[in-house]
């Protein structure tokens, strides 16, 4: 869309005293396409030339020159609308897209930057449990839509593979550890005495002191407890990735806290140099009075470090490896407090690159009631949901398409698109309340409805006959100039997807993609078309589809070709 943005603004450039740039910035896109397609609001002009802003829009419209690639301009109270060509802006965008293919709508803007985005970050010893899913599939999709933006992105699991809990875990083995049931069912049997110990402590004290012993020899380099460590980590990682393989979530480095443990001492040392290190009832901390939050605690009273001691580390080694342009932290929203405390310590230690942090938050996810079974109290576990997720999807092509080729992949790609859709396109910020008829219906605002619009679109394209003609020119009918009007805003789509790091709008713009698609399918016949025209609608759909395709793989969410 640069071609015709470019031109309208060369064309307010001589008519308004205001800097290109500035006319730029203030371009809007009107709710509807009957307002036209730019919109340039006329306030600044009003306190400039003293004038009403319907009085100055109504002058502009009399004085813009016409141009080829405009229709019409036309005021409309305080705004003046710019109506594009038809046929000059589906010859564009259509062989745009026709040409780019799968790199239509990306950028190079922003090539040389690097992103590192922390996500996932499940806890060793314990199932994939849903309170992940969320860190997971934005973090994931955010890396797609910066690395769409030109930027070079570094995705990182901070696995949880340090803490007190190691302590607990391993005193809970000594204590009820069964070998057969750890070869059986591992990462069950871990969490089912990560549980008993808890339960058990609650009668018997002695059992955290007993924890917190195990910790520190962990910390000290204890043989046998740095033993039970590294295999209760191998069987929670190797769980993990088979989890990630279902849901197609792939990590450049898989960075736990314990990584960064030989540099926590470096990092501490820092701390103390600068008098920022204060003893408080005998543990080390960071007073962020000042800033009106509570102090941030650095290692506690028996010489262990903690949470905040790794991640202060774990941000001066990510700075140092990769002079990030970004670094995101896809955390929920109840983290807010301690990434301002994070982000404090790290000011105060006079790191100016923390401005280029940010914390990501996002709010909970929740199941209706009475429709997904969980095998442990209220933890709801991942794995079984992406199996839930599937065998409904496998149910719903039994139903309508037995005869389908590669039913299991095709369920896998809508029942795990279904779960991905159903939490992206909420805003990030808000609780989902997740209901499964809703995310698997192929007639709502769902993944399985952009898909089927996808699929159907490969059918179509599959019983056409060879073009040997295709006059985009001919594409200037309503239905024809709504669709091909969408296809022109993805690439802004995706840049507002990352400047807000919210994947909700590629989700909901592609909901937009598809049901215009859908009233286009209806109103303008294809195959049955005359020759001319019916080459000129099959290079539209085609770039629909090539636009659902991409976006959904912003998303993390296959295309299947047949449904």
């Amino acid at each position: 869309m640069n071609i015709f943005k470019d031109q309208i603004i060369r064309l307010l450039s001589d008519l308004v005293p205001l800097e290109p740039e500035h006319i730029r910035q203030d371009l809007e896109a009107p709710p509807n396409l009957d307002m036209g397609n730019y919109a340039f609001p006329c306030f600044k002009l009003a306190k400039i030339n003293r004038a009403a802003p319907g009085k100055i829009a109504a002058q502009l419209a009399e004085r813009v020159p016409e141009d080829p690639l405009l229709e019409k301009v036309e005021a409309n109270g305080p705004y003046l609308n710019f109506f594009l060509n038809k046929a000059r802006l589906a010859q564009y965008i259509v062989e745009e897209v026709r040409q780019q293919k799968d790199d239509y709508g990306k950028s190079d803007a922003d090539q040389g930057g690097t992103v590192v985005i922390d996500f996932s970050a499940p806890n060793i010893a314990k199932p994939f449990g849903i309170g992940h899913l969320r860190s997971t599939i934005i973090g994931n999709s955010l890396y797609r839509i910066h690395k769409a933006l030109g930027y070079k992105c570094v995705g990182i699991n901070y696995i949880g593979d340090w803490g007190t809990q190691f302590g607990k875990l391993i005193a809970a083995y000594l204590h009820w550890g069964d070998e057969s049931l750890l070869a059986q069912d591992p990462i069950n049997h871990l969490y089912e005495l990560y549980v008993k110990f808890h339960r058990q402590a609650e009668s018997d004290p002695s059992l955290d002191d007993e924890a917190r012993n195990w910790f520190k020899k962990l910390e000290d380099r204890d043989p046998q407890a740095v033993d039970f460590w590294l295999r209760f980590r191998d069987i929670s990682l190797s769980e993990f990735k088979r989890v990630y393989a279902r849901l197609g979530v792939k990590f450049d480095y898989w960075h736990g806290e314990s990584f960064y443990n030989e540099m926590l001492d470096d990092t501490l040392e820092v701390v103390e140099e600068l008098g920022l290190l204060e003893q408080s009832q005998g543990a080390w901390i960071v007073s962020l009075e000042e800033e009106g939050m509570p102090p941030c605690l650095l290692r506690k009273q028996d010489g262990a470090t903690l949470y905040a001691t790794r991640d202060l580390t774990a941000a001066i080694y990510r700075h140092n490896t990769w002079q990030f342009t970004k670094a995101l932290y896809v955390v929920g929203v109840d983290q807010t407090l301690y990434f301002r405390q994070l982000f404090a310590v790290l000011k105060k230690m006079g790191m100016q690159w923390v401005g280029k942090c940010q914390h990501i938050p996002f709010g909970m996810i929740r199941f209706d009631g009475g429709k997904m079974s969980t095998r442990q109290g209220s933890l709801v576990f991942l794995d079984d949901v992406l199996s839930e997720a599937i065998g409904r999807a496998q149910e719903i092509i039994a139903e309508k398409n037995p005869a389908l080729p590669n039913r299991e992949e095709v369920a896998r790609q809508v029942g795990v698109g279904a779960l991905i859709f159903g939490d992206l396109s909420n805003d990030r910020i808000k609780d989902v309340d997740f209901n499964w008829d809703q995310v698997m219906d192929f007639s709502g605002e769902t993944a399985p409805y952009i898909q089927y619009a996808h699929a159907r679109i490969c059918s179509i394209l599959r019983k056409a006959p060879v073009e040997t003609e295709c006059n985009l020119s001919l594409l200037n009918n309503d239905p024809e100039y709504a669709l091909v009007s969408v296809l022109s805003k993805f690439p802004e789509t995706i840049v507002r997807a990352g400047e807000t790091c919210k994947p909700s709008f590629i989700a909901r713009y592609l909901i937009d993609v598809a049901k215009e698609f859908s009233r286009f399918y209806h109103q303008c016949p294809v195959l049955n078309a005359e020759p001319q025209v019916r080459g000129a609608r099959l290079a539209l759909i085609d770039a629909v589809r090539q636009v659902l395709a991409n976006g959904l793989d912003l998303l993390g969410i296959g295309t299947p070709e047949e449904m």
